[in-house]
């Protein structure tokens, strides 16, 4: 007895193996151990360049279009304010020594991938005193961040 009209079960399994076949190498594409730590490669580029002040290791996990984005509180009007850095700021900002300020006791650095899907992948870095959202592309064969949204954590008192 087949389930389709007028094919033979044979081919109902045929269709039922070629599924099971093609969705475990879209989980695959999703999934991949040497893009994962790919990913994570670029993501601690970006983190200890800033950390070690080592422009050229920020400049190498940047795609040079990037937008690194935070909305804060304007402590004066209590409203929200948007701020931005382009990515050329970010690897001068590298290289004038601002994340050898953290003491390297406190140059915390836990990488997350959040989400990943062929060529995008969503990255979270909780760093000593922010948190990082990354978002991550696959440019020219090489993984680049492409935007960065991030929050302050609050100061301890």
């Amino acid at each position: 007895m087949s389930l389709i009209p007028g094919a033979p079960f044979s081919v109902l399994r045929w269709f039922t193996a070629s599924a099971l076949l093609l969705s475990g190498v879209a989980s695959a594409q999703t999934t991949s151990p040497d893009e994962n730590a790919a990913i994570t490669k670029t993501a601690l580029d970006y983190i200890e360049g800033w950390y070690a002040g080592d422009a050229a290791r920020m400049e190498r996990a940047l795609h040079p279009e990037l937008a690194k984005r935070m909305i804060s509180i304007d402590p004066k009007t209590g409203r929200s304010q948007f701020n931005h850095m382009g990515a050329m700021a970010l690897v001068q900002g590298t290289r004038d020594g601002g994340g050898k300020k953290t003491p390297p006791d406190r140059q915390l650095k836990e990488v997350t991938i959040l989400d990943r899907y062929n060529n995008a992948a969503i990255v979270k870095i909780v760093a000593s005193d922010w948190i990082d959202y990354l978002e991550v592309a696959k440019f020219n064969g090489d993984w680049k961040i492409i935007n960065v949204l991030w929050e302050l954590k609050p100061t301890s008192r």
